[in-house]
């Protein structure tokens, strides 16, 4: 994929995500880096609730909120604590490709039939929650979400370094957007 920067050597990682917690998730995961020993979470980690993703970090390293699309918007709160208690100071967005919130409208079917027969709803009301909740949820394009996500975090939180990621499924690494600016 043009638009994305892979990361399969140190060098690699952009000098100014070294020596931090962002370039040290790109050296755990997609480098095979030896962990080393976290006291206490130092990053935080929104990435999609879709089975297929798995980072390779160490224990205590992160603090990681899996929401569909990686969308953390009405979640603030939870990104606020992670910094004021949990004392963070950095984000990784992590979209990832072949995700599921990609062209939602077309899942609508699928959606109603699902919650009908495994979840027990009437088709209306599974239909009503779909109009409602699949804007909120839509994505477009992973790689933009997942700028468009960190831009925001950093606007919010001026002073949190909010770095874009997109895992791509087929090899399982971490790639940074090629129009990603810190």
């Amino acid at each position: 994929m043009k638009d994305l920067i892979g990361v399969s050597q140190f060098n690699d990682i952009p000098g100014s995500l070294q020596n931090t917690a962002v370039g040290r998730l790109l050296a755990y995961h997609n480098l095979g880096h030896a962990f080393q020993h976290h006291d206490r979470p130092e990053l935080l980690i929104i990435m999609c609730m879709d089975y297929r993703e798995s980072l390779r970090i160490p224990e205590n390293f992160a603090y990681v909120i899996r929401l569909a699309g990686a969308r953390v918007r009405q979640r603030d709160f939870n990104v606020s604590y992670a910094i004021g208690v949990g004392g963070v100071s950095s984000i990784a967005v992590i979209g990832h490709t072949d995700c599921g919130m990609v062209s939602v409208d077309a899942k609508e079917e699928a959606f109603v039939r699902g919650l009908m027969e495994r979840g027990g709803w009437e088709s209306e009301t599974a239909r009503s929650h779909f109009a409602s909740s699949a804007p909120v949820y839509e994505i477009g394009s992973e790689t933009e979400s997942t700028i468009r996500g960190a831009q925001r975090l950093r606007q919010i939180y001026k002073k949190i370094m909010a770095v874009p990621f997109v895992y791509r499924v087929d090899d399982r690494l971490l790639y940074l957007p090629a129009r990603w600016k810190q």
